[in-house]
């Protein structure tokens, strides 16, 4: 479920640090009251702990939360750190978080445009 990310409506990462010893009635707590946003919708929010071997999600299935909760055997997620925002993510940009790569990429590859000749 939590390889897929399929299905949700949209998919938000807290950045930060998050205290991962919360539990369900904390997580929403934080969505709800610092972010302002509603964590009854079909959206997936990801919060992330000082060890960066470990997530925890959080989703609304219509009847009540669920709580994901990953630790990598090897590597690290590459998790925002420096601002205290939740941010919406693409589906593509949740891949490479968890492919272990950064949803911030430091350089962009411009495209080039053939010169002309005449």
């Amino acid at each position: 479920m939590l390889n897929e990310a399929n299905g949700f409506d949209e998919i938000y990462i807290v950045c930060g640090y998050t205290d991962l010893r919360r539990g369900i009635d904390g997580l929403s707590t934080i969505i709800q009251q610092k972010f302002e946003l509603n964590p009854f919708q079909n959206i997936l929010f990801l919060f992330c702990g000082r060890r960066t071997d470990r997530i925890k999600g959080l989703v609304w299935e219509g009847d009540g939360f669920l709580l994901l909760y990953k630790r990598l055997e090897n590597g690290k997620f590459q998790w925002p750190r420096t601002e205290e925002a939740a941010r919406k993510i693409s589906l593509q940009e949740f891949r490479w978080l968890t492919e272990g790569l950064t949803v911030d990429p430091k350089k962009l590859v411009k495209k080039s445009y053939p010169k002309r000749t005449i």
